[in-house]
């Protein structure tokens, strides 16, 4: 079973940008989409974004749309640059691999570790 290592994140004021991380230790995970979640404190886990396995096809949340930018360089790595950063954008994300993940009941295969992002006000 393969791993999602994930890099990126940190403290940054509001306004500010930020470049996630994502890379796939599994070449079966280069067969499905790679996407990002978010979870704030007392929060469910929210979907962000996705691509597809060639990045030709990318999906959003209403509240990013805009201001982050998915991307995929390879079939195994996915990277989410996230502009114009507010402090509700503040939780820990997540790497996913899997299919339907912009769906309300997607099919994760596997969870990055997770990484705290931080925008103070």
């Amino acid at each position: 079973q393969g791993q999602l290592v994930e890099s990126g994140g940190g403290l940054v004021q509001a306004g500010g940008s930020l470049r996630l991380s994502c890379a796939a230790s599994s070449r079966t995970f280069s067969s499905y989409s790679m996407g990002w979640f978010r979870q704030a404190p007392g929060r469910e886990r929210e979907f962000v974004a996705r691509s597809n396995r060639f990045g030709s096809v990318t999906e959003y949340a209403d509240d990013v749309k805009g201001r982050f930018t998915i991307s995929r360089d390879n079939t195994s790595t996915v990277y989410l640059l996230m502009n114009s950063l507010k402090p509700e954008d503040t939780a820990v994300y997540y790497c996913a691999v899997g299919t339907r993940l912009a769906y309300a009941s997607p099919s994760v295969l596997g969870w990055g570790q997770g990484t705290q992002v931080t925008v103070s006000s």
